[in-house]
């Protein structure tokens, strides 16, 4: 446990009554290392003149010379590696704007407050506090050369992981979506985000989606031969639609492996714009009328949009992490999480809500008539290997989760 003396805050506010009081919180809390400042010139010549910078700043958006987001980046352009707490009187969207805009610069952020702070608010949000050396690093890659990818692709370091999904209302395993992973040699495992792109850029996203799906496909047989039916859902680059034999390819995969089209779920996300849609579009509706099914991936981000649901036979409709952690609590959130439902269900589509993340989103989902879920409050992606066991520990405890 981090021992609360030692812990340096500042408190940056123009109302004098909000100092007093947040410092009185504070130190009513344990915390006696707290300077105040009512401007942001004064707080930020402090902090150049001080031998350690500040481990927390909580600190007002709404302030006259020098706001709240001009501070921040002051406190970019300085490397700040403490963490904020914003807090402000403004409406809670602006207060969620301000908060991605403090993360996209790469700053901890645990959360934001609106006035008056209470306490108790303010306590849960300070017992989020990590020593820097103690958090894991964010947004720091390793760059691959092309060269590199498609060395591992042909030398066979790709293996798919399997996160599962679970049917909201009653709680059963119904699948899994394969997500590919680099057994590096040196680096150890490497996410895709890491190389998904380079593969993209260099025109290798093909091969690799084969050697996913050529595994998945069999693992899906192996689960079957086993007696556990599960859908299995694979990843497409729209990329991966440019050529029209990639249909027959899908399809004799399957028909190779043994498994029904009715249990594969290919699920499609269009990082780039497309240069015409011709072709994705047969190759699309060919999937479907072989009886694979087709999702809309990540609804509502990137290129993913209307147009997309009205030309392209979707059958599900996955509704973007950014809409579903934290909906049941957040105005904005529910709004945009509930249209997409809602126009899913007009449109007869299976809904997906990725990013479930805690207990209350999952009972969130639960009042919501959403179809399945998935998210780290359910699982994490694991091997092939740990799915059955899981599956049997997940199934024993769904009593307690219903």
């Amino acid at each position: 446990m981090v021992d609360k003396s030692v812990i340096r805050i500042l408190v940056l506010d123009d109302e004098p009554f909000m100092l007093k009081l947040l410092g009185q919180v504070l130190a009513n809390l344990g915390f006696n290392q707290v300077t105040t400042f009512d401007r942001g010139g004064d707080a930020l010549e402090w902090i150049d003149l001080s031998d350690i910078p500040p481990d927390l700043i909580l600190l007002d958006l709404n302030m006259p010379e020098m706001d709240g987001i001009e501070f921040v980046r002051h406190l970019v352009q300085r490397s700040y590696t403490g963490s904020l707490i914003l807090i402000s009187g403004e409406d809670e969207r602006m207060l969620q704007t301000a908060v991605k805009l403090v993360r996209a610069h790469k700053i901890a952020t645990l959360g934001h407050l609106r006035k008056p702070a209470s306490p108790e608010a303010l306590s849960v949000l300070l017992a989020k506090w990590t020593p820097y050396r103690q958090r894991a690093p964010r947004g720091v890659y390793k760059t691959y050369a092309a060269g590199e990818v498609h060395a591992a692709i042909t030398n066979g370091l790709l293996v798919n992981h399997y996160q599962p999904k679970v049917d909201v209302a009653s709680g059963k395993v119904v699948g899994v979506e394969a997500l590919v992973r680099w057994r590096h040699p040196r680096d150890g495992m490497v996410f895709p985000d890491q190389f998904i792109g380079i593969a993209e850029e260099h025109g290798l996203i093909d091969e690799l989606t084969r050697v996913v799906i050529g595994e998945a496909f069999a693992q899906a047989r192996i689960w079957q031969d086993g007696g556990l039916h599960l859908h299995v859902a694979i990843n497409l680059s729209m990329d991966n639609l440019a050529s029209l034999e990639f249909v027959d390819y899908v399809t004799d995969a399957a028909s190779a492996a043994g498994i029904a089209p009715e249990v594969i779920v290919l699920e499609v996300t269009e990082s780039r714009l497309m240069k015409g849609m011709s072709i994705p579009l047969e190759i699309l509706t060919r999937l479907r009328l072989k009886r694979f099914s087709l999702s809309i991936d990540d609804f509502g981000t990137g290129h993913s949009s209307l147009t997309q649901l009205r030309d392209i036979p979707f059958d599900e409709l996955k509704v973007d992490q950014g809409f579903v952690h934290g909906a049941g609590s957040n105005d904005t959130l529910r709004a945009i999480y509930g249209a997409s439902l809602s126009l899913a269900k007009h449109l007869g589509m299976r809904t997906v809500a990725e990013g479930v993340e805690d207990r209350a989103d999952w009972n969130f989902l639960r009042s919501t008539g959403c179809n399945l879920a998935q998210g780290y409050f359910i699982a994490k992606p694991m091997s092939a290997a740990e799915i059955p066991d899981w599956i049997t520990s997940w199934e024993a405890d769904i009593e307690n989760l219903m």
